[in-house]
């Protein structure tokens, strides 16, 4: 089973419960935070996950915040990192095919929840195509 670490804001705690409930069995989660709805700060979030795949704790991981905005720059502020802030499955699938990214952002007021499984489930099964991406990839 794939371990993915998830992690979120204040703003993105009840999506993030909600995500690890309807993908049970499908991953084995770790979870850098919240662990509830009071006011924390995101950037702290987004740092605990640049941590975990620069550790090697996980492979790809899971960010929410409001807009999914903030967590995602304070993730890619990590060399390791590659987050993708995504409000559908085709930038899911495109951002793993084309980016390598191994970080999903999630903006939990922007996007239904359907939407952010179908974007989940695009960026899971989806591999990086290499050949002229790699390339670019390399320069990031």
């Amino acid at each position: 089973m794939q371990k993915v670490a998830i992690a979120s804001d204040h703003a993105g705690y009840q999506f993030k419960e909600s995500l690890k409930e309807a993908l049970d069995g499908r991953y084995e989660w770790l979870d850098l935070g919240t662990h509830g709805p009071d006011s924390v700060d995101y950037p702290d979030y987004g740092h605990a996950m640049g941590e975990a795949i620069k550790n090697g704790d996980a492979d790809k991981g899971i960010l929410i915040c409001g807009s999914g905005i903030g967590i995602s720059i304070a993730a890619n502020r990590h060399p390791e990192v590659r987050a993708a802030l995504c409000t559908n499955d085709t930038m899911a699938r495109l951002s793993r095919q084309h980016n390598d990214a191994n970080v999903l952002a999630l903006g939990a007021r922007i996007i239904g929840f359907e939407v952010a499984l179908d974007c989940v489930d695009a960026f899971m099964s989806t591999d990086f195509e290499g050949g002229r991406h790699a390339r670019r990839v390399e320069k990031i």
